[in-house]
């Protein structure tokens, strides 16, 4: 039951992948995100179609909603929701959304930790933020996520 997670950025689309179990959560690649949301849709529909038919499957996609420190939609919210309808018209993994907020200062401060160079931080940036989302979202879930995991054995 593997799960991915998405940050979706200005410029870049940060992409993590749990593990076969759906426990731990990865940084996994950055997508550049081009020139309009119908192309940034199109090459996310084609990744999360190429996992769902991978060896270990796909079964969710989780997608970060921007939202301010007291909880209210941010201006990049509206937009988040666009996207995750124009890619629930095109694949067939269910989709949800999971609070994002401080998500990149957190993955920022994590990989200052090992690395002090912000030139190499900023590229995996994304990725590691998607990682945060999705581990965040997999924590709050476990119980209802393993329940599913059951029913599909």
């Amino acid at each position: 039951m593997r799960v991915l997670g998405i940050d979706l950025g200005q410029r870049r689309i940060g992409l993590a992948l749990s593990d076969p179990s759906g426990t731990l959560a990865r940084p996994w690649q950055t997508l550049e995100r081009g020139a309009s949301d119908r192309k940034a849709a199109a090459a996310l529909a084609e990744t999360i179609d190429a996992l769902a038919r991978g060896d270990d499957g796909l079964s969710l996609v989780v997608i970060g909603l921007p939202r301010r420190l007291d909880g209210s939609d941010t201006d990049q919210s509206a937009h988040v929701r666009r996207m995750v309808d124009a890619l629930a018209r095109r694949v067939a993994t269910p989709i949800a959304v999971h609070d994002e907020r401080l998500s990149s200062h957190e993955a920022d401060a994590r990989l200052a930790a090992t690395d002090r160079d912000w030139r190499r931080r900023k590229a995996r940036l994304d990725a590691a933020a998607a990682a945060v989302i999705l581990q965040d979202y997999l924590d709050a879930h476990r119980t209802s996520l393993a329940a599913a995991a059951d029913d599909e054995e």
